[in-house]
């Protein structure tokens, strides 16, 4: 019998009186009793059973007609019910991370943002000369990203990696890098770059950076990798790049570990070509994949995929980017990845040759287990990689989940980034900019840095002062290379050549050099590319003495430079370092920088 109201006894007496007084009151005590029962079972029940919170966020963000990014839900919740709200298109997007050409967005971009809502931006080195206008970008995209139905706000990313790349440029410290960490040593180093590196970034707007490179320098020819690396120690590069990533999350950017599964053997770039890796699994688990081991053990947010071949390993050309086999088969099952997967840039043939082309690439990508798609350029509204997905998404039901899968993989990411602890601002300080980049602090420790890192690797009339330096030529490429100089030798002369001249130029300066050395006792040059080696290389038939001064890649001048008096290693061209190696070299202190490669 159900629960009864006060007035439905009442009238329960009423119909039944004819029975009798003492028919009437038991009727009453039944009904009363039966109430109480009642009532006791359903309050025990509640008690024992107490609807849970999910089920009552379960039961109001259904009902909820205004959710967005920002409701107040639980993140899961939240995330699944977007996701199940969204269309193809607005699930497609959020895969998407796209760079546009020229100091401001273009209205391709922008309408990427505002109409189809897509998830993540790329900075690019040819947008970022002034860093305000850097912050002003971000923020105009930012809020037309908030301005969009579910209000997802915009992963924005770029490669500042430190040293030789450095995709934000103007004000931004220019660092000694990664192979000038790995000859200090220090994993101190790695993680106070990190942290400095981000704190511009985060002044910016900028929250994701593509970095640590965690690729093992193991071919000694390699164009592309270089000083990019922090050696070709798999431990101590695996120590340095997870103490480089810890710092950038302090300052509360997200990291990136690169170029996953390893891109330091070989001498090849994948951005004019597919490099093939011949190594086979074991030596790949035991060497490349160590960095990454140790980096998902210290919960490294995100792995970029490069676009790198195993042929011995996957008996096929295939490159790592667009192989299911290399992403979720050993990246998430083998190695129990549970981040984000972001694909390199997918205008570089190294992706394209192998598919066909790009929509058939940018399929694969998706198919493969990459979670953001990276593109240096913004297709246009009707490319072929957008058509071809969408209908793909319409036709097959494996491929919708796929997708649905990753969006929601990102989406996740985002709500724990951005309803974290301490994200960065969407909407940069702008009237902060001019304190923030560069850091004063961090101006400080790169140079402290830099001193660690100074590698003494022939030593001969060292260190040079004015007492036995005799005249000086200074000669090399760089302003600032030749303003620390004179800082040492002030009364030096200078010899300037181009970085890249053409092979006319290049003659001239190799015949202009070695006219002019013979009129001095020391000639001091700096090395960073094959025109320095090419340079330095006519100063043995002079039989001057000779100080060479390395930046980037020590590898040119560990073999060949035998004649030379005095070797330096500093691992960039940043000023950092020229300051540092000249103080080196003029005795202001000793040299403790170790050599970060094995001699050959």
């Amino acid at each position: 019998m159900g629960l009864k109201t006060i007035s439905g006894i009442w009238a329960d007496f009423v119909h039944f009186r004819s029975f009798g007084k003492i028919t009437a009151v038991c009727l009453i005590f039944v009904c009363l009793f039966s109430c109480k029962k009642t009532t006791v079972i359903s309050d025990y029940y509640e008690d024992t059973y107490p609807q849970s919170e999910e089920d009552i966020f379960l039961e109001t963000i259904k009902e909820d007609e205004n959710l967005t990014f920002w409701s107040d839900y639980p993140d899961e919740l939240l995330a699944e019910e977007i996701i199940a709200r969204m269309s193809d298109e607005e699930l497609l997007s959020q895969l998407f991370m796209f760079g546009w050409a020229g100091e401001e967005p273009s209205k391709l971009v922008t309408y990427w943002v505002e109409e189809r809502n897509i998830g993540s931006i790329k900075i690019f080195g040819w947008n970022t000369d002034d860093v305000e206008q850097v912050a002003k970008n971000i923020s105009i995209l930012q809020a037309k990203a908030k301005n969009g139905r579910f209000q997802i706000p915009l992963y924005v990313a770029t490669d500042q990696e430190g040293g030789w790349i450095r995709h934000i440029k103007g004000t931004s410290s220019d660092t000694p890098g990664n192979l000038a960490i790995g000859a200090s040593g220090y994993p101190a180093d790695a993680y106070y770059s990190g942290y400095y590196i981000a704190k511009e970034l985060r002044a910016l707007g900028i929250n994701m950076n593509f970095a640590p490179a965690v690729d093992l320098y193991t071919n000694h020819d390699s164009t592309v990798i270089g000083p990019r690396s922090f050696g070709e120690n798999a431990e101590k590069v695996a120590v340095l790049g997870a103490a480089f990533a810890k710092g950038a999350e302090f300052a509360g950017v997200l990291s990136t570990a690169k170029h996953f599964p390893g891109h330091g053997d070989t001498g090849l770039d994948s951005h004019g070509q597919l490099p093939q890796i011949d190594i086979d699994k074991e030596t790949l688990i035991n060497r490349e994949l160590l960095p990454f081991k140790y980096l998902i053990k210290e919960h490294i947010p995100a792995i970029m995929s490069g676009h790198l071949a195993f042929p011995q390993i996957t008996g096929d050309s295939c490159p790592a980017s667009l192989s299911r086999y290399f992403l979720t088969d050993i990246l998430r099952n083998e190695l129990h990845f549970d981040g984000l997967i972001v694909s390199d840039d997918m205008m570089m043939n190294g992706a394209t040759t192998y598919a066909g082309s790009l929509s058939a690439a940018f399929t694969m990508a998706i198919e493969a287990g990459n979670n953001i798609l990276c593109s240096s350029t913004t297709p246009q509204i009707n490319a072929e990689l957008w058509n071809r997905n969408i209908e793909l998404m319409k036709t097959s039901a494996d491929f919708k989940n796929t997708v649905v899968k990753s969006a929601e993989r990102v989406l996740l990411s985002k709500l724990r980034y951005f309803k974290g602890e301490n994200p960065v601002p969407l909407f940069p300080d702008m009237d902060a900019i001019d304190s923030s980049v560069p850091d004063k602090e961090g101006t400080s420790f790169f140079l402290e840095q830099a001193c660690r890192s100074i590698t003494l690797y022939k030593k001969g009339t060292f260190p040079l002062t004015a007492e036995n330096c005799g005249k000086v030529l200074i000669a090399g490429q760089f302003q600032e290379f030749f303003d620390e100089g004179v800082k040492y030798f002030p009364n030096a002369n200078l010899f300037f050549f181009r970085y890249q001249p053409d092979t006319d130029e290049l003659i001239a300066s190799v015949d202009a050099i070695r006219q002019q050395a013979r009129y001095y006792d020391t000639v001091i040059i700096l090395v960073v590319n094959p025109t320095g080696v090419r340079i330095a290389k006519e100063l043995a038939r002079t039989g001057v003495k000779t100080v060479i001064i390395s930046g980037l890649s020590p590898v040119p001048v560990m073999k060949g430079f035998d004649w030379a008096d005095t070797i330096l290693m500093c691992y960039s061209y940043s000023h950092f370092s020229f300051k540092a190696a000249f103080a080196c070299l003029g005795g202001d202190f000793e040299p403790q920088g170790d050599l970060p490669l094995k001699e050959e």
